[in-house]
């Protein structure tokens, strides 16, 4: 740039406040892409699911069971390419904060629902001929370093005394489907009624439909509830987008806390680098007043503010997100379980970067104007 030296001068004349404005930039930054990747983490459950599925739980609470009954009279409704269902197991590995999705499944019918989820033949048979076996998902096998014929020792208090339950891994899977859930973890319906007490007998969590074509989602989920109305265990059918949303829901509204913080966060950031600029200009009020008698324009004054405050916008913006590339995979890590996985897109870096750009630019743009229309005359009287 022709004038990036007579920039970096004025920038860099104040060195302590352009450390304490760039650094407010990056941290700004730096939260911001936190939370739009945590809001990313919570949303993408419903975004990778599948538009011919149904989940059919009781209407009163996730938390209430239906009766293994209803799996047969599900299953004649026409229009359902399969039926499976699912129970919440819930069991702690170690220690509470290893906490990982662990499901009782249908091993007959789980692999026509959840095709996308895909095992090796061979380490299906295994687990299917192991009443004590277990699948496990690619992420959560590698986060514990678990591998096929390990023994796994899961806690559990849920259905009765505290006890343990020992499980035999006989697969790993994978999904197809990019952003997929490879943090599951599946033991068998038959062992699971085993060993329950006999209040948890004969119930599941909910079942999850095929649909032979998405269009009859709506009929089909009509249909289920329409034939359990009236009966001890009313049924709420939904698309599995709809279910994971109201699943996010019960966390609280993480999407409207999320805007609220970041739009707090630069809203103040607007106002800090704003006032750092109008005490910039005020200091150079005689220099900028020198610049337009020697024949500078006004707008290459404007140019000249508007080029240091969005300077210091690029720089803060560049290490925030900087600082965020490399700090949220650990975070990912650390926050395993507590959080969905987190992963930082180039969307919004983008996004990131062109909100700092954005701040930057209306942060400078009021006072450079008043350093436009400053007066020589008026200007040069203060020096």
């Amino acid at each position: 740039m022709k004038f990036s030296s007579l920039i970096f001068a004025n920038l860099l004349r104040k060195k302590a406040r352009l450390i304490l404005t760039v650094g407010s930039f990056a941290i700004a930054l730096f939260l911001f892409a936190f939370l739009a990747v945590v809001r990313a983490a919570f949303n993408q459950q419903a975004d990778v699911a599948s538009a011919d599925r149904l989940i059919s739980r009781n209407r009163i609470s996730l938390s209430e069971s239906l009766p293994l009954s209803y799996y047969e009279q599900i299953a004649r409704i026409p229009g359902l390419a399969a039926v499976t269902h699912f129970n919440w197991f819930g069991g702690i590995y170690q220690d509470e904060k290893n906490f990982f999705p662990q499901f009782v499944i249908d091993p007959e019918h789980q692999r026509q629902v959840m095709p996308e989820l895909v095992v090796q033949d061979d380490q299906w048979q295994n687990f299917v001929h192991d009443r004590q076996g277990t699948i496990v998902g690619a992420k959560t096998a590698k986060r514990f370093g678990w591998k096929i014929g390990d023994r796994i020792p899961i806690q559990n208090s849920r259905y009765g005394p505290l006890s343990t339950w020992d499980f035999n891994i006989d697969g790993i899977y994978h999904s197809q489907n990019p952003g997929g859930d490879e943090t599951q973890f599946w033991l068998q319906w038959d062992y699971f009624e085993e060993k329950v007490p006999q209040d948890f007998k004969g119930k599941v969590g909910w079942y999850t439909v095929k649909l032979d074509k998405p269009d009859s989602a709506l009929s089909v989920s009509n249909a289920i509830d329409s034939l359990f109305d009236n009966s001890a265990y009313e049924t709420k059918t939904e698309t599995e987008s709809a279910f994971a949303a109201s699943f996010v829901k019960q966390f609280g509204n993480i999407e409207g806390l999320i805007m609220i913080i970041g739009s707090v966060v630069f809203f103040t950031l607007l106002l800090v680098t704003g006032n750092t600029m109008a005490i910039a200009v005020r200091e150079r009020t005689g220099e900028l007043a020198v610049l337009k008698a020697i024949g500078f324009s006004d707008r290459a004054v404007l140019f000249f503010v508007l080029a240091e405050s969005i300077l210091i916008a690029v720089i803060g913006g560049v290490l925030g997100l900087g600082l965020s590339a490399l700090a949220i995979p650990g975070l990912g890590s650390a926050l395993a379980g507590m959080l969905p996985p987190l992963n930082l897109s180039a969307t919004i870096l983008s996004i990131g970067l062109l909100a700092a750009l954005l701040v930057g630019a209306v942060a400078g743009i009021i006072p450079g104007i008043g350093a436009m229309r400053m007066r020589v005359v008026t200007a040069l009287r203060r020096i």
